[in-house]
């Protein structure tokens, strides 16, 4: 299969509050109900057409295309209070360049706001979230 098929998945590390508003996020776009066990993480990849992959391309993209935006919503304090032992793994998966694109701003918002990619997974994921569905933000 060609890359043009499969999404790349990759993790983000995120505190439970954030974990539980991207399992409802699921549940809601894509009918998943166990978000936990739904992607195998020892595959690399998921096919187009997974509804939960494309959900999580979905979340990825509009991620990237309102970084900035979301950057400036995040609050990276609260963030920077979350016990560093009770941050989850999430997966996600995403057409393999809009990963590399989500890495790199990712990897940026952490050099700048000199934290962990832990507090920055969980500010701009909980900015997203409260952003497009009216969750508050954790």
């Amino acid at each position: 299969m060609t890359s043009d098929d499969r999404y790349k998945l990759f993790g983000v590390y995120v505190s439970e509050p954030v974990s539980d508003a991207l399992e409802g996020f699921l549940y809601e776009e894509a009918g998943v109900v166990d978000y936990e066990n739904y992607f195998d993480p020892s595959e690399s990849d998921v096919p187009v057409g997974d509804p939960g992959g494309d959900a999580t391309d979905r979340l990825v993209s509009d991620v990237v295309a309102n970084f900035a935006a979301l950057y400036d919503e995040a609050d990276f304090e609260a963030a920077r209070g979350v016990d560093a032992d009770t941050f989850v793994l999430a997966h996600l998966a995403a057409e393999p360049q809009t990963v590399t694109r989500a890495r790199e701003r990712f990897q940026a918002a952490a050099t700048i706001q000199e934290t962990d990619s832990r507090t920055v997974h969980t500010a701009l994921l909980s900015a997203y979230l409260a952003r497009e569905n009216g969750l508050e933000k954790r």
